[in-house]
């Protein structure tokens, strides 16, 4: 046997031997692998480099242009003994072991510069089988380089934190200056970050890398690489580091960049120049971190913008949060990118589907309290405001963001219907069925992006045609189309238009915002709001001719604001920042399309407007859809004292009508109307609860608070009406014909009557 195993042992020692002389790999020694990439803005402005292959930032750089201190700092701190070895150090090597065995676990390495060197151009694990083939490639690159090349290649790979790969990156990047021109204090504090280059990152940890920095100076004047007199100037010296943000310009924006080009793996060169407009974003980052700032009251700690070109589709800013540092606030979450809820910033598109089904801005939608029915039983949708406001045109429910109407539309049509155009218009965060969502689709259920809401703005903004949006100034198709069938039709021309026309008009908002809000601008302006439920998000989106904007404003903890609407967190920001971007050209009014017409129509009932009308204005159609009938809501009531203009609401805003206290002027018969114009097309009806509805008994609330309110739809001449439950109780009530009744476990019929008619209903109470 052991004359079997001698003779192995032999060969391979040997072999090991024979192999020390191989020189490795000239490539594997080439700088290609720490050459930045650049990415920069429109103007050629550097953004940040990126070391392509070990994601960080790299300049290549010879030994004679690094300055003699970075030398003999490195030496200090690494491998003092480098000069006096061929690749280890076995006294380095028997310390490092001492001190772990009395550790008991490994806390020192003994690695000298080659063997670092080994492992960061091969990628060595820390592990015993890899520090074994750290040495061998050690002692195998000192046979290929002389030592100078060696410390070359040290200085060119080694980490310097903050994806700083090598020492020059790591000088222009913390102090903004060539290495050749670092001084003794600056190069002991670069030399010691590559022991631990997160832990001792000077952004997050600067007392910590303060004391590396005197550690190793003590070390240089011990060992005689220095005198007193340069240990003191040194040790006085104050570290003044380039500010982070200065390294980092429009962080979240050039992450994603990275990020689309690794996906893609497209071959970009040295140099990837960008759509966006460095002076343009600091304006705007600025503008964020004033308005957060001045929100801190109002528990408001972040934001973000994105601003688009219209014509080119081209991202000029892209602001992801009030302070990327700043850690407390999860500033590196890039908020034009993540999932929030949008409130009522989609409704632009469900009154887009309203038009093109055959209403118009003249429609008039029932503002009114309401029970809809979904899969999970009854709601009743709220607005804002707490209020409801009767009949609204379709052009005042959208412009003053109502929630009631918007419900009532889509109910129309459903939230299938409105899903598909929203995936259409690039919503693809939109991906569960449409009952997840339901008729809330239009109220902001469901979570979106502030980047796909301004790329679907700006398909608004472009005539109802939706392309994508880019980042690369040219070759920007290559990497930016992410359909095959990159162009699609959200609305036709005429739409687009109308739904512009209706979210630039101020005085149709003005009822919600008031007069002079932070969305009325100098210049013609489409904008609108969004606030999702407890005001843990706001929005505000809009465009002109030129441009599309779109502004968020929240926490990214979830956290709910303390009463910060759009108008008043977003809002302003929006304002300020569609100001800076026509400061010099405000943008023309917004291009009118063939196809349309305008006409005079009462502002109450939509209709042409009448003789008696109050309230008028011209309103924009398309063609053919224009009202043909005179308004006859409005008419005259004689009088001893004269002649007034009294309302005659439609049946179902009668209820409304006189619960608000307006003047609906006397029954029709008093009033001498002949009895063959009274609006019969609404019967006695029992609107809430529906036939065959279902309630359950909270077992935790006290029964005397769970009831049910029973409404009815009442046509004109009745004045009271009666309710009658399981055939025992008999209950009258007038306008607004309303009864609450305490909820009772059983089967139930509810029977309404009034003036000769009836109708009835079923519903079931569980206990």
């Amino acid at each position: 046997m052991k004359r079997v195993l001698f003779p192995a042992v032999i060969a391979v020692l040997s072999g090991i031997v024979i192999s020390l002389q191989i020189p490795l790999p000239r490539r594997d020694l080439e700088p290609w692998s720490v050459t930045s990439l650049r990415v920069v803005d429109r103007k050629g402005v550097l953004l940040r480099e990126v070391l392509s292959d070990l994601q960080g930032r790299g300049r290549w750089v010879s030994i004679e242009e690094v300055s003699p201190p970075v030398i003999i700092a490195t030496l200090a701190a690494e491998d003092a003994n480098f000069f006096l070895h061929r690749g280890i150090d076995p006294l380095g090597l028997a310390r490092a072991v001492l001190k772990n065995l009395r550790a008991r676990r490994i806390v020192s390495g003994g690695s000298t510069i080659s063997q670092q060197t080994a492992r960061l151009i091969y990628r060595i694990p820390r592990t015993i089988p890899g520090k074994l083939l750290e040495i061998w490639l050690a002692l195998r690159l000192e046979h290929t380089l002389g030592k100078a090349e060696v410390l070359e290649q040290y200085l060119n790979r080694a980490p310097y934190g903050n994806l700083n790969y090598g020492i020059e990156a790591a000088s222009r990047f913390y102090f903004g200056k060539p290495a050749e021109d670092l001084s003794l204090a600056e190069a002991a504090f670069l030399a010691g970050i590559p022991r631990g280059p997160s832990y001792l990152n000077p952004y997050f940890h600067f007392d910590r890398a303060k004391r590396r920095q005197e550690h190793i100076l003590r070390l240089m004047l011990e060992r005689g690489f220095i005198d007193e007199s340069s240990f003191r100037r040194a040790m006085d010296q104050d570290i003044e580091l380039v500010p982070p943000d200065k390294n980092f310009e429009a962080p979240h924006f050039v992450e994603y960049v990275l990020r689309q080009i690794r996906r893609r793996g497209v071959a970009v060169g040295e140099e990837v120049k960008t759509t966006l407009d460095l002076g343009m974003q600091k304006a705007c980052e600025s503008i964020l971190r004033a308005y957060v700032k001045s929100l801190e009251d109002k528990n408001v700690t972040n934001g973000a913008i994105l601003v688009v070109d219209n014509e080119s589709g081209e991202i000029l800013a892209w602001v992801g949060s009030a302070d990327p540092f700043d850690t407390l606030h999860d500033g590196q979450v890039d908020g034009v990118l993540a999932l929030r809820q949008p409130g009522s910033a989609l409704k632009p598109f469900t009154y887009g589907i309203a038009l093109e089904s055959g209403m118009t801005p003249a429609s008039i939608i029932p503002d009114i309290p309401s029970f809809v029915s979904t899969g999970y039983g009854d709601f009743t949708p709220r607005n804002y405001d707490e209020s409801y406001h009767g009949p609204v045109r379709l052009r005042q429910a959208l412009a003053c963001s109502y929630n009631v109407p918007a419900v009532r539309v889509l109910e129309r049509f459903g939230p299938e219907v409105l899903l598909e155009r929203l995936h259409r218009a690039g919503f693809s965060s939109l991906d569960k069925e449409p009952g997840y969502y339901g008729l809330a689709l239009t109220l902001g259920a469901g979570e979106v992006r502030l980047y796909e809401l301004v790329r679907a703005y700006r398909a608004l903004a472009r005539g109802g045609v939706y392309t994508p949006i880019h980042f690369l100034l040219d070759d920007g198709d290559l990497l930016d189309s992410e359909e095959e069938d990159s162009s699609k039709i959200v609305f036709s021309r005429q739409i687009a238009f109308l739904l512009t026309d209706i979210l630039s008009d101020g005085e149709a908002r003005a009822p919600a915002f008031g007069d002079n809000s932070p969305l009325d601008l100098p210049f013609p302006c489409a904008v609108k709001t969004g606030t999702s439920k407890d005001y843990r998000d706001n929005w505000t989106v809009g465009y002109t001719t030129k441009y599309t904007v779109g502004v968020w404003v929240g926490n990214f903890s979830g956290e709910p604001m303390h009463g910060v609407s759009g108008i008043t967190g977003a809002g302003p920001i929006f304002r300020d920042v569609m100001l800076y971007l026509h400061r010099e050209n405000p943008p023309p009014p917004f291009p009118v399309p063939r196809g349309l017409v305008r006409a005079t129509i009462c502002t109450l009932s939509g209709k042409l407007a009448g003789p008696h009308c109050e309230g008028r204005r011209l309103e924009w159609f398309i063609k053919g859809t224009e009202p043909k009938d005179t308004c006859d809501w409005h008419y005259l009531v004689p009088g001893p004292e004269g002649d007034r203009i009294a309302i005659r609401y439609p049946p179902e805003f009668r209820a409304w009508g006189q619960y608000i206290g307006a003047d609906c002027g006397e029954p029709l018969e008093e009033a001498g109307v002949a009895a063959k114009e009274v609006d019969t097309s609404f019967a006695l009806r029992i609107i809430y609860p529906d036939e065959g509805d279902v309630f359950i008994i909270d077992p935790y609330l006290r029964r005397s608070f769970q009831a049910l309110e029973f409404r009815a739809l009442v046509p004109y001449g009745v004045r009271e009406v009666e309710w009658r439950i399981d055939g025992r109780g008999s209950f009258r009530s007038r306008a607004p014909f309303t009864f609450r009744w305490q909820l009772s476990p059983g089967e139930h019929e509810l029977v309404l009557t009034a003036g000769g008619r009836s109708d009835t209903v079923h519903f079931r109470v569980l206990d």
